[in-house]
């Protein structure tokens, strides 16, 4: 087994997500298998109970694994699917060895950090690197070096490094900040300095440097960290601010990354010389499309725009592939209560209200989904966002006035949205949450069977409530009608309203399976009528 392991220090939100996929990229480009595993060391068993606001989306697995952003970074680039295995965090891994103890697995032996706590990391990135079958696997460890909470896992990598053989096996990419002083407009390289110090206090030597800073890093800097650090001139690499995290890959091959990393590993890369022409095509076209639109998103997270991370991939994987640029104006939803709609809007050419839970901003999206259903304008619903629609039908097409979801009002006296009578009998067990990759069955001739061309799909779920079936044929009169079922018919899953250009919700999310090249169909849908708005106004 070979391992990269990539590691961050002065401060978080460097990018260590970035590189690690750009150098999975740039290796899968080479010709070979590559993996990632991202490690978290926050004591969460995984990022399903955490707010968007403080940690961003949480992304979803095939297999229902609720995860960190990054997975998500890993599988676009590297256009793979990856586990929940994928992702270690320190609640699992305790998790794990507490159990364990209690089961008596350790024969009475006093548990400490060293080395039942290592142990069970290194197990678990060894497990998923030979289940992954491999060629190299790409370790992210999240947090900055010198944080208490990273310890076990840096520990854990040194040991794993020696175990594997520290020289052919094993890479560390250490990645730091090269700020840029206003007031003598210098790169200053003491922070990267005393960040690998305090690295290699722990017994790990970082083989490769990555530089963050605005400008590519001058080369008396390389040269000085080059110096200061030990590493060689060529393992210092420029990752300067760019233009879309699509480019990184490009910037650090201009360095010729992949050659050190595949000498240096002994890797046998069935590519000589790396191919990224169409990577540089729809890179191209991300940078310098030939047409704009204009889409809001309409939440209740907005002020941070990682919350909706995987949209913001997909309008671009969409715009890329239309040749269009997709400027996003986010929109709390809560401003749609006191403020006007229509100037709200007055320069946009889509809407998409996407997921959310509890009832803060939901009246707010209703809003939006009535104003762009009357006017016309293009509208994407995702899970909450569906329901949202199914909902501002209910009131204003059927005339159930008081509709609502019993999430928001259990004592509603047309619940719309509901609880399946199954999962009403596994609520006092908490097992309601419907999770991960679900069949889904299209009708032929609708607009989303022209988007997937396909009656069969697999997409991403998670939700616990759904269009209640009593309704169905209600909304079947009325113009809203279900495209997309579940396998067995109960399940609304894809709704479309008749005669609109394009007012169509799902309750899977599809944004999480959108790949460069191959954006997600109901978004690719979005732009496509957006832009055709755009250019009838």
């Amino acid at each position: 087994m070979k391992f990269i392991f990539v590691t961050g220090g002065v401060l978080s939100g460097l990018g260590k997500g970035i590189t690690a996929s750009s150098i999975g990229k740039l290796l899968k480009c080479r010709g070979l298998k590559v993996s990632s595993i991202k490690i978290d060391p926050y004591l969460n068993i995984d990022a399903g109970t955490m707010n968007p606001f403080e940690h961003g989306e949480v992304y979803v697995l095939d297999d229902g694994g609720e995860v960190d952003l990054d997975l998500g970074n890993y599988e676009r680039f590297l256009d793979i699917s990856l586990t929940s295995d994928h992702n270690i965090t320190t609640g699992k891994v305790y998790q794990a060895v507490i159990e364990k103890e209690r089961r008596g697995d350790y024969l009475g032996k006093t548990v400490q950090i060293i080395p039942h706590i290592t142990n069970e990391i290194k197990d678990r990135i060894t497990r998923v690197a030979r289940e992954s079958n491999a060629d190299v696997t790409i370790v992210e460890l999240g947090g900055t070096v010198g944080d208490i909470e990273s310890m076990p896992f840096l520990e854990a990598a040194r040991q794993l490094s020696v175990e594997i053989g520290r020289e052919e096996n094993c890479i560390f990419v250490h990645t730091t900040l090269v700020p840029i002083l206003s007031s003598v407009g210098e790169q200053k390289t003491k922070p990267t300095q005393h960040s690998v110090k305090e690295l290699m206090a722990l017994g790990i030597k970082p083989d490769v440097i990555v530089g963050r800073s605005p400008t590519m890093l001058e080369d008396n800097i390389k040269s000085k960290i080059s110096l200061f650090c030990d590493v060689p001139q060529e393992a210092v690499l420029s990752a300067p601010d760019a233009r879309s995290i699509y480019e990184v890959p490009v910037i650090l091959e201009k360095q010729k990354v992949s050659d050190f990393l595949v000498r240096k590993l002994k890797l046998k890369a069935l590519a000589k010389e790396i191919d990224l022409s169409e990577w540089q095509v729809f890179l191209e076209r991300v940078l310098d499309p030939h047409r704009e639109v204009r889409i809001s998103i309409v939440g209740k997270y907005t002020e941070l725009a990682d919350s909706y991370l995987s949209h913001l991939e997909a309008l671009t994987h969409a715009g890329a592939q239309e040749n269009c640029r997709v400027n996003i104006d986010f929109v709390n939803s809560d401003r749609l209560l006191c403020e006007d709609p229509a100037k709200i809007f007055s320069n946009v050419h889509g809407i998409l209200v996407p997921g959310g839970f509890g009832v803060r901003g939901v009246e707010g999206k209703m809003i939006a989904a009535h104003f762009a259903r009357e006017q016309g304008i293009p509208f994407m619903g995702i899970c909450l966002g569906f329901q949202v629609a199914t909902v501002e039908i209910a009131r204003n097409v059927l005339g159930l006035d008081t509709a609502n979801s019993t999430e928001f009002d259990p004592l509603t006296l047309y619940p719309v949205i509901d609880l399946m009578p199954e999962q009403r009998n596994l609520c006092s067990m908490g097992a309601t949450m419907r999770l991960g990759a679900q069949k889904v069955i299209i009708k032929e001739g609708s607009i989303a069977y022209s988007l997937y061309k396909s009656k069969e799909i697999w997409e991403r779920h998670r939700h616990r409530f759904e269009v209640n079936p009593e309704y169905v044929e209600r909304f079947e009169r009325a113009g809203w009608h279900f495209t997309g079922t579940s396998e067995d018919g109960k399940r609304m899953e894809i709704g479309e309203f008749e005669s609109h250009p394009y007012f169509l919700a799902s309750q899977f999310h599809p944004e999480f399976k959108s790949r460069p090249g191959r954006p997600s169909p109901l978004h690719l849908g979005l732009v496509r009528a957006a832009i055709d708005l755009m250019e009838s106004s």
